[in-house]
């Protein structure tokens, strides 16, 4: 599905959490399949990390009245 409205702030961060969900999902499914909580711990971490990204990138925006 495309992309319907960018900023600046986000721009260059779209490509790597796009990259990150999928490591996400490779983790995710990794451990379903193996029971190894080492998968659900390093998806965890990840998930941790976009959602920080993401706060960082809206509050970027809101500074520089992006939207």
């Amino acid at each position: 599905m495309p992309r319907e409205w960018n900023t600046n702030v986000r721009e260059s961060w779209n490509t790597p959490i796009n990259q990150i969900l999928k490591a996400i999902d490779n983790h995710t499914q990794l451990f379903l399949e193996t029971n190894d909580y080492w998968h659900e711990e390093k998806s965890s971490i990840l998930r941790n990390y976009v959602n920080e990204l993401k706060t960082w990138i809206h509050k970027e925006e809101k500074n520089n009245n992006e939207k």
